[in-house]
């Protein structure tokens, strides 16, 4: 017989936060391991653009983080192809160059402190967002981790090589979690990778959401109470760890190359 249909929202709430602590672990991943993932996931996901885009992540040492090599595309990544860089871009580990434009997550690494991953892409929906210079809009349940998190960029400020680059895109992207980047793409950050990976597929999807609803009217606000009420409550670290854990599998699934090691996930 049923015992919990009384119960409050607030007590169900606390019920199932205390099982998801439960039944979802810290990964044995490791960063290398997480980042190829991400990357495998999210070609799959449409974040593809050839060479464009760069994923990071803090390394061990002070002012050091992961990131792949330029002339590799999403889909080549593994992690034993990744480089290790310092804020100057200088190779300490791998062979080969990063990206130039990794230039501005040095910026943004030492604007947040809380930020240990970053992930840039033009990614199909949200670039096409981008060139109508229009914020994204959150009004769809699943997108709404992204509600009131994410920062708008209106003015292109060109190619992100430079150290102008990174002092604008740093400073719009404030205390948020994502940025659309008018002209350009997105970007997300995340205190992990499996956080940062969540918001890259969410704001692909919340992008192509956001144009076939415009496409077919005017999309409706969210109440603003309950939007943040699903922010907090999809904006958890066991639910992103639940979240990657399945693109994790999905891609290892796609693309068994991406690691060396045979892991369970």
């Amino acid at each position: 017989m049923a015992t919990t249909l009384r119960e409050t929202k607030d007590t169900l709430v606390d019920r199932a936060e205390q099982q998801m602590r439960a039944h979802f672990t810290d990964s044995k991943l490791t960063t290398r391991q997480k980042l190829a993932l991400t990357c495998r996931a999210l070609f799959d996901r449409g974040h593809d653009s050839g060479l464009a885009g760069q994923i990071t992540a803090r390394g061990q040492e002070p002012a050091t983080y992961y990131t792949q090599r330029l002339g590799l595309g999403f889909d080549e990544i593994t992690e034993d192809n990744l480089l290790l860089v310092d804020e100057d871009l200088t190779v300490l580990d791998g062979d080969g160059m990063p990206n130039p434009a990794n230039r501005f997550h040095s910026w943004i690494y030492r604007a947040r402190e809380d930020v240990n991953c970053i992930i840039h892409t033009h990614s199909l929906h949200t670039a096409a967002l981008a060139m109508l210079e229009v914020p994204l809009v959150v009004s769809q349940m699943d997108a709404t981790p992204l509600y009131d998190d994410c920062a708008f960029l209106k003015d292109w400020p060109g190619v992100p090589v430079g150290n102008e680059e990174g002092e604008i895109i740093s400073a719009a992207l404030g205390d948020k979690r994502a940025i659309l980047l008018a002209h350009h793409g997105q970007l997300v950050t995340g205190a992990t990778v499996e956080e940062a990976c969540n918001l890259a597929v969410l704001i692909e999807r919340a992008a192509r959401l956001q144009l076939l609803a415009m496409s077919a009217g005017t999309v409706q606000p969210l109440p603003p109470e309950l939007a943040r009420e699903a922010h907090d409550w999809t904006s958890t670290a066991r639910r992103d760890q639940a979240n990657f854990a399945y693109y994790a599998r999905r891609a290892l699934r796609n693309h068994p190359d991406c690691l060396t090691n045979e892991v369970q996930i």
